[in-house]
């Protein structure tokens, strides 16, 4: 998931040094709305989520949920 962009441009920024051929960010879930960094180039996105808390899937809540094998929205 991006959600800020600080990780995911930290990390670009870092492979970038290394001069790869192309660099491209691909990402399932992407709220872009609450993104901070304006120049992150996410050219794949499975689905823009709203912002709203989810567990299931690899997302979890105090070491629970994590192992849902679908996204629930927590309420």
């Amino acid at each position: 998931m991006i959600d800020t962009g600080l990780t995911m441009h930290y990390l670009v920024r870092s492979l970038a040094l290394r001069g790869p051929a192309s660099l491209h960010i691909a990402t399932l879930f992407d709220r872009p709305y609450r993104r901070l960094v304006d120049d992150l180039p996410v050219r794949y996105v499975g689905f823009t989520i709203p912002d709203e808390f989810f567990v299931g899937y690899g997302f979890e809540l105090e070491e629970r949920y994590r192992n849902l094998p679908d996204l629930r929205l927590l309420r």
